[in-house]
């Protein structure tokens, strides 16, 4: 139960929705959330970052491609792949990256958006939640609006409101902004979790060290 004696966190996470270590950071971290106490209250907001953002908008590739171009070849794509899927696994995650399609991720970006504000159902960490394992594990192609709305569905969010949403400009001028909020971060990498403003936590650290490292942020705010 939240009292006035509560420490309330606020953190902005950077992060895309094709980003393997995001989706396992993602997980770490509501663990470490799961183990503070109730007098630490932590405030998540999702924000805009694209791995690849000269990605065709309505095209797909497969993941194993893209990977080989960008690390050197065949072999390095699989100890990639192997390494990230292995450690996913420890998290409980079933990343099936032979069926993952690497699409744009602008109009996925809108829709965490639109999730993160005010009033709105259902919640950003669903639909977040929603976004990464339609890539990582069931192979879905999350930058198409047919399919997004499909998605949302399961979300009980109406298909055509939010195919209405993906034709319009709404949300865009914004989630420009988030990606250009990250430049001016200096993030370069993600996911990056980013404290009141002002502390950068990078990468997706162990459960306990983002437990850790928030009790000790905790107790500097209820101290000051």
């Amino acid at each position: 139960m939240t009292t006035s004696e509560s420490a309330t966190i606020n953190i902005d996470i950077w992060s895309d929705v094709v980003c393997p270590w995001c989706y396992i950071g993602k997980r770490k971290f509501e663990s470490a959330l799961a183990n503070l106490s109730d007098d630490i209250v932590v405030n998540v907001t999702y924000r805009a970052y694209q791995l690849d953002p000269t990605a065709s908008p309505g095209k797909t590739e497969p993941v194993r491609g893209v990977y080989e171009r960008k690390f050197g070849g065949p072999e390095q794509a699989d100890r990639i792949i192997s390494h990230v899927s292995s450690v996913a696994a420890e998290a409980g995650l079933d990343f099936r990256m032979d069926d993952a399609q690497r699409a744009n991720t602008l109009l996925a970006h809108r829709l965490i958006w639109r999730a993160g504000q005010p009033d709105s159902q259902p919640a950003q960490s669903e639909v977040k939640e929603l976004l990464l394992a339609s890539y990582f594990t069931n192979g879905k192609n999350i930058g198409d609006p047919d399919e997004l709305a499909t998605l949302m569905e399961t979300l009980g969010a109406s298909r055509q409101d939010t195919i209405q949403f993906l034709e319009s400009d709404e949300g865009v001028h914004e989630v420009q902004g988030e990606l250009a909020g990250a430049s001016q971060l200096g993030i370069t990498a993600v996911p990056t979790y980013v404290v009141e403003g002002q502390w950068s936590i990078p990468g997706a650290q162990e459960a306990e060290t983002f437990e850790r490292v928030l009790r000790r942020l905790a107790e500097r705010m209820q101290d000051s």
